[in-house]
């Protein structure tokens, strides 16, 4: 099973996200990465293998940004390797996703935008995500004369086209270089939970690494989409209309799902 986590707060992102991974290596993968919002720029780190190769980067810690997503994944499409994890980026590298599931139309979606001109590099089902995005952000900025005011409303349109068009199942968190405070989460039959701390709101696709960070939960739903900053997480619905939504109460402790001090899982529960 794949594994996702995102923070955006007040605190450096990135041992965050690298801390989240290891709480979820218990879920199986073959590769793993991060990406960071720096100084509008998007940074992305990703190697095959453990997380701790990423720690291998010297990249690494050049990464001072305070939002981020990161990822293990598990190879669906596409064999293991550095081009094949996630993040994926669109072709200009403004937008980065991570994603759990499977887009069951992804060749179709695939072939289209590669009669818009765009490119691949990885063999995964995911890389369309990005690239749909992009295709649909600069259409609705020509619609729009390219009005840098409106950036928001705009990458919500974008959205919305993108749901529309994508089969499947999905979890996915989103950044863009062009919304510098905030991380987009989607969910289709893929579990993702969102949680609100004091030093920031945090990600995960299952509580593990939100788990004493946080002192309240959030289960997205199905064609619910989350909007988070530091201050705030909003919910809306597949039409972006904004929603209510009430936390939800977990009985866990962070000691509970954690191996403290057993070499694996199987260990701690004998």
């Amino acid at each position: 099973m794949c594994g996702i986590v995102g923070y955006i707060g007040k605190e450096k992102a990135e041992p965050i996200l690298i801390n989240g991974l290891y709480k979820l290596e218990y879920r199986g993968y073959d590769s793993a990465g991060i990406a960071t919002l720096e100084n509008s720029e998007i940074k992305c780190i990703k190697r095959k293998g453990r997380v701790k190769n990423l720690l291998l980067d010297e990249e690494i810690e050049q990464l001072n940004g305070n939002i981020g997503i990161a990822h293990t994944r598990w190879a669906t499409h596409g064999k293991p390797s550095n081009e094949n994890a996630h993040p994926q980026l669109n072709n200009d590298k403004t937008i980065a996703v991570v994603h759990n599931g499977i887009i069951e139309n992804f060749k179709n979606l695939k072939e289209f935008l590669k009669e818009e001109g765009y490119e691949f590099y990885s063999q995964t089902d995911t890389e369309i995500i990005p690239n749909l995005l992009d295709y649909y952000y600069k259409k609705e900025l020509k619609k729009n004369n390219n009005n840098d005011d409106n950036k928001l409303t705009i990458f919500r349109k974008a959205i919305i086209a993108t749901l529309k068009d994508l089969k499947g199942s999905y979890a996915i968190e989103i950044i863009t270089k062009d919304i510098t405070d905030t991380v987009f989460v989607l969910r289709k039959a893929s579990p993702i939970v969102l949680g609100s701390g004091k030093n920031g709101n945090y990600i995960g696709s299952d509580v593990s690494p939100l788990l004493g960070e946080v002192d309240k939960f959030y289960v997205l739903e199905d064609d619910e989409i989350a909007e988070i900053t530091k201050d705030s997480i909003r919910f809306f619905d597949k039409e972006y209309i904004e929603k209510e939504k009430k936390d939800t109460k977990f009985n866990l402790s962070a000691e509970s799902v954690e191996k403290n001090g057993y070499e694996d899982y199987m260990l701690k529960e004998i």
